[in-house]
């Protein structure tokens, strides 16, 4: 095996909520990591990426590999270019936010050589209040279609299912329930929920059956600005 980043890959449907878990799942890993890296891989223009947290990358000493902030705002397939230095770097912990769908994880197949053999951890969120995912079988196509495009094999699987800031624990019970058929019928696990943290004292019940993180959200919809 190759030896080079510590790399968790973030995947999933559109408004699955990637950037969220991104940014979060950086900062807990700043705390042990003092090189800690986001990779902005989103070129499928949604509401927001990686590449909008820049001050809080900043704020906390985590380097965003992301396109030129003069081009933040572009909906170009932009990769950038300094992705290689840290893939093969053994100090940094690497999070990559990829593109959702099939179209979004193509960006991740133009890397596969460099980081196939290095074992990454590969991750799809499921939020089951999205439309296609919201059955069995859109989330099978879904993750299926991921792993072809990117060429990588999903190796967990999280529940985010929210509707933003009006989540309700039933909500999350809902993609609970979804993430566990994923699980079982494709073997892959079901590594644990996202709870809110406006939730956190509601989820007893879940944390019965599923290991538990609360999420805090650090991006808004334009419309909740």
């Amino acid at each position: 095996m190759k030896k080079g980043a510590d790399i968790t890959i973030i995947t999933g449907h559109f408004g699955s909520g990637k950037t969220e878990i991104s940014i979060n799942l950086a900062l807990e890993a700043r705390k042990t990591n003092a090189r800690t890296s986001v990779a902005d891989l989103d070129i499928v223009n949604p509401y927001y990426r990686a590449r909008d947290a820049r001050n809080i990358f900043e704020q906390n000493g985590i380097e965003l590999i992301a396109p030129a902030e003069r081009l933040a705002a572009a909906d170009l397939p932009i990769v950038p270019g300094d992705m290689s230095r840290v893939i093969y770097d053994p100090a940094y912990k690497l999070i990559v936010d990829a593109g959702g769908d099939k179209d979004g994880a193509t960006a991740l197949g133009q890397f596969y050589n460099d980081w196939k053999e290095m074992k990454p951890e590969v991750l799809f969120i499921l939020n089951a209040n999205r439309p296609y995912v919201s059955t069995l079988e859109g989330a099978v196509e879904t993750l299926q279609k991921i792993e072809k495009a990117s060429r990588l094999k999903i190796t967990g699987i999280i529940n985010n299912s929210n509707v933003g800031s009006e989540t309700t624990i039933q909500d999350v019970e809902k993609g609970f329930a979804l993430g566990k058929e994923l699980s079982d019928k494709l073997g892959i696990p079901l590594l644990y929920t996202m709870v809110p943290q406006h939730l956190s004292a509601e989820s007893a019940g879940i944390e019965s059956e599923s290991q538990v993180k609360v999420i805090s959200r650090y991006l808004k919809l334009p419309w909740e600005m």
